[in-house]
């Protein structure tokens, strides 16, 4: 039952991918990035990752798409606004050739990899304390560097922001 289920939710997963990729509409290809976004918490849940499953819920699911979705409706986008795309299809397919040999090798290398047990543990995997002990112990210096990097770039957000409203009042 549980291969199933995330054959199921991988399915999902990549089809919202590339629902997201190919429409043209940008509420469609939302659409498309929250069923990705909630197959993928479908597979933290199959993994007893809790926290990751309420987080990309909460913060994924809820928050930015919700977000993004206000953005969209708020823009009142026709479709005579988007830009032409005559060759996406044409460009898409050469991505895809593109990264053959790459997924090639992967995959490659991944049956290489010496058998271990794939079961879904039972103790606390994914869990909030887990993660946090983790985060603090052996990753604490790049914890903090992405949180720096995370400031100065809604800094610099925020004086982009603020030149491009008083260039348009001054004009």
């Amino acid at each position: 039952m549980t291969d199933i289920l995330f054959i199921g939710l991988s399915f999902m997963a990549i089809a919202g991918g590339l629902t997201m990729l190919i429409h043209k509409q940008p509420m469609y290809a939302a659409l498309g990035l929250l069923i990705s976004i909630l197959s993928v918490s479908g597979l933290f849940a199959l993994l007893s990752a809790t926290f990751l499953f309420m987080v990309q819920i909460i913060v994924y699911a809820g928050a930015i798409m919700t977000l993004l979705l206000f953005i969209l409706m708020f823009l009142n986008i026709d479709e005579h606004d988007l830009p032409k795309e005559p060759k996406k299809v044409r460009n898409i397919i050469i991505g895809a050739i593109v990264m053959l040999p790459l997924n090639i090798v992967i995959l490659t290398a991944v049956s290489a990899l010496p058998k271990k047990d794939m079961s879904i543990i039972e103790t606390n995997f994914g869990g909030i304390k887990e993660i946090g002990m983790l985060l603090y112990q052996n990753w604490l210096i790049s914890f903090e560097l992405i949180s720096i990097l995370l400031l100065v770039a809604l800094v610099g957000a925020i004086v982009l922001a603020k030149r491009k409203k008083t260039r348009g009042i001054q004009s």
